[in-house]
């Protein structure tokens, strides 16, 4: 790609980036505000800790699920090899 394009889109990624970030900042008290008129609190973010568990748990949950497919595949390959053996009928 030319160069010069490659700037232009870092410069525009960049730009982006900033509009974001001020226009969080300037919406943040007025969000607050609203808030608290509505009586309303921001949840907490979720500490280091929760973060790492949940992480754990999904990790877990998709070691798990693999795990299961991994034995019924298993499970297929020997009765198809059981199958396959002379003199024995399904």
């Amino acid at each position: 790609m030319n160069k010069h394009f490659e700037d232009t889109r870092y410069y525009l990624k960049r730009a982006g980036e900033h509009a974001k970030a001020g226009v969080k900042e300037e919406i943040e008290p007025l969000q607050e505000k609203v808030q608290g008129l509505m009586g309303e609190e921001p949840e907490p973010e979720p500490s280091r800790v929760e973060k790492l568990q949940q992480d754990l748990k999904e990790l877990e949950e998709k070691a798990e699920g693999e795990a299961r497919e991994r034995i019924a595949e298993a499970r297929e390959k020997v009765e198809e090899y059981r199958g396959s053996l002379p003199g024995q009928s399904a």
